[in-house]
């Protein structure tokens, strides 16, 4: 993922100058206070950051009030026509694998679901589970979101993940997205991930391909070789990589994407 900061006591201090907390024990805490105190602080945020919608949609259970749910990524009015076209193309331009929209709405593969388990990490927040047996290799959902530049990225975002590194476009579900957006990286939950991101094309029909970012089951080979996928109810988790913690964390914290 795109936009780490670096997490100091310096930057502590600077946020919350009037804290009466130690910056040690919040370093330790912040696994499951520290995206939901930052979903207020974004609001505040320049317009041509991540802009709020209102959406028709049928929501899934258990989605935010504070985050529009969307199933069609959003552009950037700030992309460069170059830019934007470099994300679609043609399916006669290349060999590739394309995936078929699912029907709109909430995904039927998986559901959002508060987690009450006080030996994980996320207890009393959100993650992303199964709602049926997921086969090794299949394809789970898209992440979803605002599509946006490098001119326009959310330095504080936790859920903004590369698209294009060729052009610096990124995904950023902090105020838009889909159910993608709450899966949690296995960290302090699992020994291993059992799902991982994949560039995807997404067929739009009439003969033309969309850029995004795929959640896929993890492999047979990859996740053991008597691996049988995800079973229903078990939590979808992936890894965002070392770089994404790197300097910002003791431990990775979870996405709540409650208010």
């Amino acid at each position: 993922m795109t936009g780490c900061w670096k997490w100091t006591e310096e930057r502590w201090k600077s946020v919350h100058p009037r804290s009466t907390l130690d910056y040690a024990v919040v370093h330790r805490r912040v696994a499951t206070s520290y995206c939901s105190r930052m979903a207020h602080q974004r609001a505040k945020k320049p317009s041509n950051f991540s802009p709020k919608l209102v959406s028709s949609l049928q929501l899934p259970k258990s989605w935010p009030s504070n985050v529009t749910f969307i199933d069609q990524p959003i552009y950037s009015s700030l992309l460069l026509t170059d830019t934007k076209q470099a994300l679609f193309k043609n399916i006669s331009d290349e060999p590739h694998i394309s995936i078929t929209p699912h029907d709109r709405g909430p995904s039927q593969k998986v559901r959002i679901t508060r987690i009450s388990n006080i030996s994980h990490p996320a207890n009393g927040q959100c993650g992303l589970f199964a709602a049926q047996h997921l086969q090794p290799s299949a394809f789970i959902l898209p992440y979803i979101g605002f599509v946006h530049g490098e001119n326009d990225t959310d330095p504080v975002s936790d859920y903004d993940i590369s698209l294009e590194r060729e052009f610096g476009v990124a995904i950023d579900a902090t105020n838009m997205g889909n159910e993608a957006r709450f899966t949690n990286d296995y960290r302090g939950i699992a020994s291993g991930p059992n799902a991982e991101f994949r560039d995807i094309w997404v067929d739009m029909g009439r003969g033309k391909l969309q850029q995004g970012v795929g959640i896929f089951v993890l492999a047979a080979g990859k996740a053991g070789k008597k691996s049988k996928g995800i079973a229903k109810g078990e939590e979808i988790l992936v890894s965002y990589g070392k770089g994404f913690w790197a300097g910002r964390f003791d431990s990775p914290p979870l996405h709540d994407g409650v208010s």
